[in-house]
């Protein structure tokens, strides 16, 4: 399993993000490498399907259900719900669903 963070340079919610991904692969006793990436600009946010800042990406799909139908992407901070970061429910969800298959 592969995990990606996309982020932007600044963006106060990517250190959140990979530690609460890395707190539940440990919880989960699933081993998977994180990789936090870069986004400089708005080709690469094109080309990685980067929603905003920070963006999870499980085996290359978003965390987020219903992402795979969004094409706004931009250089820009990323909200799940009220919050910056998305919640432990969707990081987990994710994740198992991945170890599954």
């Amino acid at each position: 399993m592969r995990i990606h963070v996309l982020y932007f340079e600044g963006c106060p919610g990517h250190r959140p993000a990979v530690e609460l991904v890395r707190q539940v692969l440990s919880d989960l006793k699933v081993e998977a490498r994180v990789e936090e990436v870069e986004v400089r600009d708005a080709a690469e946010a094109a080309g990685l399907r980067f929603l905003g800042s920070p963006t999870i990406q499980v085996n290359g799909i978003d965390i987020e259900p219903g992402a795979e139908a969004r094409f706004d992407y931009a250089m820009c901070c990323r909200m799940y719900g009220a919050s910056g970061i998305p919640s432990r429910a969707m990081v987990e969800i994710a994740i198992r669903e991945s170890a599954r298959t």
